[in-house]
């Protein structure tokens, strides 16, 4: 019977990997929010998920030791988001707080999955050393 580390951790790697490159672009958002013509960005989660798990299919093989490794990293995730707030006159769509609170929901829930990863990778420690 083979063990799949896939199945075992559901979802969850990908979902890190999602909430973390969000939070690096809220983060830009925030730091730029007194850029004139900034436009705020944003990730939508259930899509760029869905894109992560397809592109797992996907790799490319080194085939000599000095050919250089590739890790593919999409940005067409990433979309403008529509701005809550009136036109402040310089072109700036970033609203800090709207931003500090999508940055600290993001936190959350990477923490959540990191914390959920944790519990099953020591469940499956224990299965293997039979305890």
């Amino acid at each position: 019977m083979s063990i799949s580390l896939e199945k075992g951790l559901g979802i969850h790697p990908h979902a890190l990997l999602v909430r973390e490159r969000r939070a690096e672009v809220i983060a830009s958002n925030i730091a730029n929010a007194d850029t004139p013509g900034y436009k705020a960005r944003d990730i939508d989660f259930r899509s760029a998920l869905e894109s992560a798990q397809k592109r797992q299919d996907f790799s490319l093989n080194q085939t000599h030791e000095r050919h250089f490794t590739v890790t593919l990293r999409g940005q067409s995730d990433e979309q403008f988001r529509i701005p809550n707030q009136p036109d402040t006159g310089d072109g700036n769509t970033v609203d800090v707080q709207v931003e500090r609170n999508l940055y600290l929901r993001n936190a959350i829930e990477y923490q959540a999955s990191l914390t959920f990863l944790n519990s099953r990778i020591s469940g499956m420690n224990k299965a293997l050393k039979g305890q």
